[in-house]
């Protein structure tokens, strides 16, 4: 049972979500009220709505909200995002309480791996060490060495020496990305965001087609086929900044579309395209996932401090290696 499984089942049966709020609330004026009383700081990934985006202490990727989640001085830190991002701030935080507005925020990427699968692979290449994408849960990073983000994962691969052996967990798209921009042979775990192997590459193409000007930009999550005719690969933050900071007026963006609200404010002139999926009816790059997190579980989650985040001491210091690791090993990076 994964610790995402084992926190839903220990639910209250009244859980939080069966809880009423007041027709005539202001969520914002509300939540900044709590936000000041409680001492909280609510950390945003760019995958949010944009309503929950604007009120955020902090908004980051992955990278940048391990960062925020370990500098805060809060009492309460209020996760808006998915589990195993909650769970990493617990890690770094264990005597503040961690909460997040829907339990069921979880990741397809994050339940492809296991810490039981992990050692079991590890057994058959003892020689290797292993680097796993924060996109896991607790028992993952427990049995990691560093953890990476995408942020910083090139750069990681890089320090290490070059005859060192190495397994790559949880995401088979991105190890296969840094094993051809690094020259590496890692062995990849087989597991993939559902999102960004969405995209169609017949789609986009039709769109490059429609915006010739365009520039296509792609996480490395995505697949192969999608990541070769990109004409920029980077991390949610790097393809935010890339937008802000390139001469082209014209994007079509391979990834989560939540991060155009933020590209929007950022870039107010360019023109944003979310690339296509193979779902023509929907049109959309949305994680169900990221979504479930709304102004209304972010007023209950702070009013009622649930649902915590709750960990295992001895599994939380085994987790916490790799992180420390990754952060020390990242401070070079902006």
């Amino acid at each position: 049972m994964s610790t995402l499984e084992k926190a839903i089942k220990e639910l209250p049966e009244k859980g939080y979500l069966r809880m009423e709020i007041p027709q005539d609330i202001d969520l914002v004026e509300e939540i900044n009220r709590m936000r000041k009383e409680k001492n909280a700081v609510i950390l945003a990934h760019y995958y949010q709505t944009g309503d929950i985006q604007d009120i955020a202490d902090f908004l980051g990727d992955s990278l940048q909200l391990a960062r925020a989640a370990e500098k805060t001085d809060a009492d309460m830190i209020v996760f808006c995002g998915v589990h195993f991002m909650a769970e990493t701030a617990k890690i770094l935080n264990p005597d503040k309480k961690v909460v997040l507005p829907d339990l069921l925020a979880g990741c397809t990427l994050a339940d492809a791996c296991s810490g039981e699968g992990l050692r079991e692979l590890k057994a058959k290449h003892p020689k290797a060490i292993v680097v796993s994408y924060i996109n896991c849960d607790i028992t993952v990073k427990a049995e990691s060495d560093i953890i990476v983000t995408s942020s910083n994962a090139e750069h990681i691969i890089r320090a290490l020496p070059e005859d060192q052996e190495i397994i790559f967990a949880p995401d088979r798209n991105l190890g296969r990305y840094l094993n051809q921009v690094t020259g590496r042979n890692m062995i990849l775990w087989d597991g993939a965001c559902y999102v960004h192997e969405a995209f169609s590459l017949e789609r986009i193409a039709q769109q490059m087609l429609e915006h010739p000007k365009a520039k296509l930009i792609a996480h490395p999550e995505s697949q192969k086929p999608v990541l070769q005719v990109a004409d920029y690969i980077g991390s949610t933050a790097n393809l935010l900044n890339f937008v802000a900071t390139d001469d082209s007026e014209e994007f079509i963006v391979a990834t989560e579309e939540g991060i155009l609200h933020e590209m929007r404010k950022q870039a107010p002139n360019k023109i944003l395209i979310p690339a296509l999926t193979n779902d023509k009816s929907c049109n959309c790059s949305e994680c169900r996932f990221m979504k479930l997190n709304t102004m209304q579980k972010l007023y209950l989650c702070m009013k009622y401090e649930l649902p915590e985040i709750k960990l295992d001491e001895e599994l939380r210091l085994q987790a916490l290696k790799s992180i420390n690791r990754m952060l020390e090993m990242s401070k070079a990076i902006k």
